[in-house]
């Protein structure tokens, strides 16, 4: 007789309103163009959705010159400098912008900050491709990345302009939070967002790990070891409670002696990872275990981002 094992399944989790977005620009030009559709990057950070797409005819490159002549271009959900859809016209390549409406947002309020006069901090991870997409929007010497606590108590800016920030979506809500304190403590007056930049879905499955991380004996996150949030949500499992908490991407990447002990298992997903991958990890514990399944809320998002237009009908 296999040994109980609670499993508690955090909610809300998993795709979020942008990551499900950028899937369906690419499936829906694959049926309205053909294969092969490029793709510049990974369309989100998940090993399982981007091998999906490539069985059904997406390529995906690094850069616009691995794209052929007036072939079609996809840009993924995490924005791009302006350069690149200047580039993709230059190259006469026909092109859908699959970036998250909500990091299209960053990118206005940027552009507004440095029309209005400002310069600009942007709290974010170096090299992360959201992060590079916003940097790339306005004049390199008119925004300063910042990553951490330690930096905001020691950065140098401009002493002739007036500050603001703006924020990687993201970002983990606790540190983000100890970092704009710094800065606000240091810079009187430097300017907010009108609205946090830090996007619904990060916010909500951070707090979902909150609630539950003291509960879990080990928490499971499933996600890409290059998605900011999954990682974030390690991180905010360990610091809430839950020491053994691990970034999987999959079922088959689970350390059988992670469980040897423990009585309760939470499960939850990033906003790249699909429902999909939850289940597998599921059924995966069900073969060795007696499982009991517990939904920790009854939480849902009703948030939907339209299509590009010529995709819409």
């Amino acid at each position: 007789m296999p040994r109980p094992l609670h499993i508690l399944l955090a909610a809300p989790r998993g795709f979020c309103a942008g990551v499900d977005r950028a899937i369906q620009i690419v499936e829906r030009a694959l049926e309205k163009y053909g294969a092969p559709i490029y793709v510049r990057h990974e369309i989100v950070h998940n090993k399982f959705v981007v091998e999906s797409l490539e069985a059904q005819g997406a390529v995906f490159v690094e850069e616009l010159h691995q794209v052929p002549s007036d072939a079609h271009v996809i840009f993924s959900a995490h924005g791009v400098p302006k350069s690149v859809p200047l580039d993709a016209e230059n190259r006469q390549l026909h092109y859908l912008d699959a970036t998250c409406p909500l990091v299209s947002k960053v990118h206005r309020e940027a552009e507004r900050l440095f029309e209005d006069g400002f310069h600009i901090i942007l709290i974010g991870h170096k090299g992360h491709p959201e992060v590079i997409g916003t940097m790339g929007q306005i004049p390199e010497n008119a925004m300063t990345l910042l990553e951490t606590v330690e930096q905001a108590q020691t950065i140098v800016l401009p002493d002739h302009k007036p500050l603001a920030y703006v924020t990687q979506t993201t970002l983990s809500l606790d540190e983000t939070a100890e970092i704009i304190s710094v800065l606000q403590q240091r810079f009187k007056g430097i300017a907010a967002p009108k609205k946090e930049d830090i996007c619904y879905a990060t916010t909500n499955r951070q707090l979902a790990v909150r609630e539950m991380a003291a509960r879990c004996d080990v928490l499971l996150v499933i996600g890409a070891p290059n998605s900011s949030n999954s990682r974030r949500l390690v991180e905010v499992g360990k610091q809430y409670g839950c020491e053994n908490a691990y970034l999987i991407g999959r079922a088959v990447d689970i350390d059988i002696k992670w469980l040897e002990t423990a009585q309760t298992v939470g499960i939850t997903a990033g906003a790249s990872a699909p429902e999909v991958l939850v289940d597998e990890v599921i059924a995966f514990l069900k073969e060795r275990y007696a499982v009991k399944v517990e939904t920790t809320s009854d939480a849902q998002e009703n948030v939907h981002f339209k299509l590009p237009r010529e995709l819409a009908s």
